[in-house]
């Protein structure tokens, strides 16, 4: 088992780089990179990093020289020889060769685009423009090299015996929690790559969860994980698509219609438990109320915003009223989870549908209150298309905390999607 606190202590990028493969990347990234490749290849995206929490100023904390070094490092990897046999042998969901050979081609020449990068007072602007299906690659990697170039700014100010207590304990309430979920027949797996506190720290996590659950831990997000531990690679799609779409619509009619086109790309590109419905990039309720009768027959929903069980009863609702048994469905649950919200969601819901959960950031980066002041606590930093083809994205959510965009488009919206009132709430990660 590695040491994490020494690695720590003795850390030193051009041995030990945040992001180690083109594979440290979610694997929903690459199911939507190989749909944009074969349906969008002309377009152009461009992706903003974002701070939404101003408490932790970015740019006092990282050096400047160091940000780039590790940005410059992303942008000279490629997929290795056994990365690539991988990805295009391997068993996803049950499918071989799901990467098909013109996207590995494409995929094992990538170079991932330049970047933009200016200080802001306190924080750093970081955009990523380029074809929608190179620009979208850099998202998780920039993600997870910010929150790790955090990390370590408030790590190199600590002693060895003081690493070494703060990994302990951080080890002890990572097991705690995996012991509190021991007793539940639930499905859970790993989505914290993009805000976690390390690789080596997600890595550990991943494996404290194989142990203490065994088989109701269904795999990680991570995909270098899952190829390196040999586990289930986990993903499907995300608010990305239906946000790209919508800001290609022609007009109100087509942009009504543009997250059902999602879906309808999607069918064709992949099948069985990939078909995972989002439904709240424009919200929830008025997406099921307009969405259309295959749709029905999918897998399931993923949960990603506002209130959980609010979402889980509006998608039990619609499956009733569509002739479905929504105890053959599934639901995903993947906002802000930590562990009381988990047996939450598993005693509401058990034997009225499938639930299964993907933990992200407070399985990854729980140090809060491990180091003085919070300095380690997490916090929100997103990585979201902005723009496509000069035209601006907006996202809704159910949440309208999590709102982005242009006032005016946002405004238009949603009028066109009919969403009504609103309950804000806190985004803790």
């Amino acid at each position: 088992m590695t040491d994490i606190a020494t690695r720590v202590y003795n850390h030193n990028w051009k041995i030990d780089p945040i992001v180690r493969s083109l594979l440290d990347t979610d694997f929903y990234k690459l199911l939507m990179a190989q749909s944009i490749f074969r349906n969008h290849s002309d377009v152009r995206v461009r992706f903003s990093l974002i701070n939404r929490s101003d408490k932790v100023p970015m740019a006092r904390l990282v050096d400047e020289s160091e940000l780039r070094d590790q940005l410059d490092h992303l942008r000279s990897l490629r997929l290795s020889r056994g990365e690539s046999t991988y990805l295009r042998g391997n068993t996803f969901y049950g499918i071989r060769s799901m990467f098909g050979p013109d996207f590995m081609e494409w995929l094992e020449n990538l170079q991932l685009p330049e970047y933009e990068l200016e200080r802001r007072g306190d924080q750093y602007e970081l955009t990523f423009e380029g074809t929608w299906a190179e620009a979208m690659l850099w998202e998780i990697p920039a993600l997870a090299v910010m929150m790790e170039l955090r990390s370590r700014a408030v790590l190199r100010e600590m002693g060895k015996f003081e690493l070494q207590v703060l990994y302990a304990r951080a080890m002890a309430r990572v097991w705690e929690k995996v012991q509190r979920l021991q007793p539940l027949d639930m499905r859970i797996a790993d989505f914290g790559t993009r805000r976690r506190h390390s690789f080596l720290w997600q890595d550990w996590c991943v494996q404290a969860m194989r142990e203490g659950l065994g088989p109701r831990f269904t795999g990680t997000s991570n995909v270098l994980i899952a190829m390196r531990s040999e586990v289930e690679a986990i993903g499907t799609n995300a608010h990305e698509l239906p946000m790209v779409y919508a800001a290609l619509a022609a007009d109100d009619s087509a942009l009504a219609e543009a997250p059902y086109k999602v879906m309808a790309d999607w069918q064709r590109d992949y099948d069985g438990n990939l078909r995972i419905i989002l439904p709240d990039t424009y919200g929830t309720e008025g997406f099921f109320a307009r969405a259309p009768e295959w749709l029905a027959h999918w897998t399931g929903v993923r949960i990603d915003s506002g209130d959980p069980l609010t979402a889980a009863e509006t998608a039990i609702a619609w499956w009733k009223r569509m002739g479905q048994d929504p105890r053959d469905k599934l639901i995903i649950f993947s906002d802000g989870l930590d562990v009381d919200k988990i047996i939450m969601l598993d005693e509401k819901l058990r034997g009225r549908v499938r639930v299964s959960f993907g933990w992200g950031t407070l399985l990854t980066n729980d140090f809060r209150g491990l180091a003085h002041g919070g300095a380690l606590d997490p916090f929100s930093l997103v990585c979201k298309a902005v723009s496509a083809n000069g035209r601006p994205t907006v996202k809704l959510s159910d949440n309208p905390n999590k709102a982005m965009g242009p006032e005016d488009e946002i405004t238009r919206y949603k009028r066109v999607f009919g969403v009504g009132r609103q309950v804000a709430q806190p985004v803790v990660v």
